[in-house]
């Protein structure tokens, strides 16, 4: 395998997902439409279509979705030359309820024993790794198996003895966790590797038992992380570093919500590819807000991720 240098290298699951074309109960939907979905796979494609070089690990089955799947990241320019085609197992899918009003849809995963819960260690290529400026994870790949959260500590583990830079996303999934106990043990313990935290307020009072932004942050600090990003929803973004630097960062506004999904990845999308950049924390805390406030304007995941023409001066 020839290399080539890459921006950014991710791990994670991707589905088939099906979005009703009706609004309403899902049990209703008569007709859907194909997309692609999977948290981290939403980061690929959007750090991609802002022009970086970005790879993407995973196991897709020998089936139309796994296919499928394939074609997506060619469209979307994602590099996926470590993406196995798996003929033991299935690709995983999902339906997804049609919403115009910023409620959350309902979701129906159809992914125990995917291709992608068979990652493992033996997944991680130290070439093509190695190539890479910058590891992002997420809490959904560890959650998926636990070879896959296997894969994901070894991940953290070697870019960080190569002095890579991680950003890690906790992204829960408390459903495919045995329990909350183990959910917050082994996602503190992959925060730990990270250079950037982004949970959500209501992520970090569950992974650390703290309320007030300040606390949470100051709980992934003291084991060695170099700033925690805290998604405050409504009232945009609030950070803080090792160095002590902190503040609130005002959100996009945006005038008609349609479906609340992805907004996470957008905003990882957003501040991964700022910092990558050079532009100060609060300038990609607000790139990071701006793409989470497209990403909630459309119906599906990674539809509203922009170019970066479309990005604007952000």
């Amino acid at each position: 395998m020839t290399q080539k240098t890459l921006d950014v290298v991710t791990i994670g699951e991707a589905m088939a997902m099906f979005i009703a074309q009706q609004t309403g109960d899902l049990a209703a939907a008569e007709g859907f439409i194909k997309r692609i979905a999977g948290a981290e796979l939403n980061v690929a494609i959007g750090l991609a279509r802002l022009g970086l070089n970005v790879g993407w690990v995973s196991r897709v089955g020998d089936d139309s979705f796994g296919r499928f799947t394939l074609q997506q990241l060619e469209k979307e320019g994602v590099d996926h030359r470590c993406v196995t085609t798996d003929a033991r197992y299935r690709t995983g899918f999902q339906l997804k309820s049609r919403v115009d009003d910023g409620s959350d849809p309902e979701v129906e995963y159809f992914r125990k024993g995917s291709a992608a819960s068979h990652l493992s260690p033996d997944d991680f290529n130290d070439d093509y790794f190695g190539h890479a400026r910058h590891l992002h994870l997420s809490g959904v790949a560890a959650a998926i198996s636990d070879t896959s959260l296997q894969l994901a500590q070894h991940a953290a583990k070697e870019m960080r003895a190569r002095g890579k830079t991680i950003s890690f996303d906790p992204n829960l999934r408390p459903v495919l966790w045995r329990s909350e106990e183990e959910m917050r043990k082994q996602l503190n313990h992959l925060a730990e590797y990270a250079d950037w935290v982004l949970p959500g307020e209501k992520e970090g009072f569950i992974l650390t038992g703290f309320s007030q932004p300040e606390a949470i942050a100051d709980f992934y600090l003291d084991k060695g992380v170099k700033a925690v990003v805290i998604k405050t929803g409504g009232d945009g973004a609030w950070y803080k570093t090792a160095s002590g630097e902190q503040g609130q960062v005002a959100p996009i506004h945006v005038a008609n919500v349609v479906d609340t999904v992805g907004a996470g990845d957008g905003f990882a999308v957003g501040l991964i590819s700022a910092l990558l950049e050079g532009k100060t924390l609060p300038q990609a805390i607000l790139r990071g807000n701006k793409i989470g406030s497209l990403a909630i304007q459309v119906a599906g995941d990674s539809e509203g991720l922009p170019t970066r023409a479309a990005l604007g001066d952000y």
